[in-house]
């Protein structure tokens, strides 16, 4: 657990600020959620446009890639960016990573083939990895723990917003403008972020105690192999016949190998403490949004909605999401994070559940709209309650091994979960659609409901 010890001298020797926007955080909390903020809406928007991206330079081969290369690059980022973080402090990864993200913008959106567009966005993975990571390292050195809740509250929001607004400012971009400006304008946003963020983060360069290692360790070896399984999922989720199946036995076989050597010992066992967290993580991550991706398909394919109006279902999440997270930043809970960790959980079942019902045409689809909102209520509340527990159990030594651990606990289950419902839902939907959607959406409920089972078991062993 951390404590007073832990912290910068000056933190734990001043009175408790009033909140993340006090002088002494405010440039820091503003930059940092700006930044998160901005990576968000720049993924979301790179969804929108690839379908022309693609058709513009001829590279529908090189569809897949182009979103498989980047996660698979951040999973390895993410490792490097935990050891670099505990070794060095989190100011250079934090910069090293928002100057590849950039970097990888610029390459991307001035690229004249599909081929430089997609090394473009396996850099801009890489650099993303190691911001997320550097970033929860910086909230464990320079925040105390009573604003860590609002810190990763905000966090959240800076995820979620984006998503209500970032696909359609994106379609209204290619449509009247071009594609290459969705990559480009984010860097230039960008930029003024991080450079706000300079003061703070020379408090916590200023304030690291440097230790020897190698940041090429074995664990970043072990990512490597992981994040190829994980490029193999994506890619092989696309395929059909015998390739598809080849593709997603090897990269299964990789994830299950390497994935428990980068994670704390007992995740997979989901143990008490800080291996149920990592694996809450994962499960919250996996359920959440293996959901989401078959509801819009659900409601346009099945109950004819526009693409608009089925959009709603997202925006209304969205909203929910933030609104629970906006709480879980309040100070003075009246709950323990085990209790608000399994209530989250068991709303995330429901909304699942209760989406689900609308496959019969006899449930209005406003019942599925309004049940989805507890989705996003559940997620809001689970999202920034892992998020402090693992720098409350991590010492400040292991806060970015373990930040590290966290985030590839989402990316490792997300890939695997989005992989396989894919593959069953494709070869399932020729047959009975019915029968598809129920297991495009059995399987992420199902791993909601063991999410409940974690949540009370993220309460420390007495």
């Amino acid at each position: 657990m951390t404590t007073t010890a832990d912290l910068p001298a000056d933190t734990a020797k001043a009175p408790k600020p009033s909140g993340v926007l006090a002088p002494q955080y405010r440039a820091l909390t503003i930059g940092m959620v700006a930044l998160i903020t901005l990576i968000a809406f720049e993924s979301l928007a790179v969804t929108t446009a690839m379908p022309t991206v693609a058709q513009a330079l001829n590279g529908l081969p090189l569809y897949a890639l182009a979103f498989g290369g980047p996660l698979a690059s951040s999973v390895v980022a993410m490792v490097v960016s935990g050891t670099w973080s505990d070794l060095k402090g989190p100011a250079r990864p934090l910069w090293y990573g928002t100057a590849w993200f950039l970097f990888g913008l610029i390459l991307a959106g001035s690229a004249p083939t599909m081929e430089l567009l997609v090394a473009g966005r396996i850099i801009q993975g890489f650099g993303g990895g190691l911001v997320t990571v550097a970033l929860y390292v910086v909230v464990g050195h320079l925040y105390p723990p009573e604003l860590r809740p609002r810190i990763f509250a905000a966090f959240a929001t800076g995820w979620v917003v984006p998503s209500m607004v970032g696909p359609a400012i994106a379609g209204l971009i290619v449509e009247h403008t071009s594609w290459r400006i969705v990559f480009l304008a984010v860097p230039a946003l960008a930029i003024p972020a991080a450079l706000v963020m300079r003061p703070g983060l020379a408090r916590a360069n200023s304030e690291t105690v440097e230790r020897s290692g190698s940041l090429w360790d074995r664990r970043a070896l072990w990512a490597v192999a992981a994040a190829v399984g994980v490029g193999l999922l994506s890619f092989g989720g696309q395929q059909r016949g015998l390739l598809q199946l080849t593709l997603l036995a090897f990269g299964l076989a990789g994830i299950a190998v390497f994935a428990p050597k980068l994670l704390p010992r007992g995740t997979f066992r989901i143990g008490s403490g800080l291996p149920a967290v990592i694996a809450l993580r994962g499960l919250v991550a996996a359920a959440g949004f293996g959901a989401e991706v078959f509801l819009p398909l659900m409601l346009t394919r099945e109950r004819g909605l526009s693409p608009s109006f089925a959009g709603l279902v997202l925006t209304v999440s969205a909203l929910s999401w933030t609104t629970a997270s906006w709480y879980r930043g309040r100070p003075k809970q009246p709950f323990s994070h085990s209790v608000f960790l399994q209530a989250g959980m068991i709303l995330i079942v429901l909304g699942i559940v209760t989406a689900t019902l609308t496959l019969n045409p006899h449930v209005p689809v406003i019942v599925g709209i309004l049940g989805w909102g507890l989705t996003g209520l559940g997620m809001g509340t689970v999202f920034p309650t892992v998020s402090v527990l693992v720098l409350e159990y991590s010492s400040r030594e292991e806060q970015g091994t373990n930040s590290s651990a966290l985030q590839l606990s989402d990316a490792l289950a997300t890939a695997t979960v989005l992989a396989v419902g894919g593959s069953l839902f494709a070869a399932i939907e020729p047959h009975s659609a019915t029968t598809a959607y129920l297991t495009a959406f059995g399987l992420p409920a199902l791993l909601a409901l063991i999410g409940v089972v974690a949540g009370r078991r993220t309460a420390p062993t007495q």
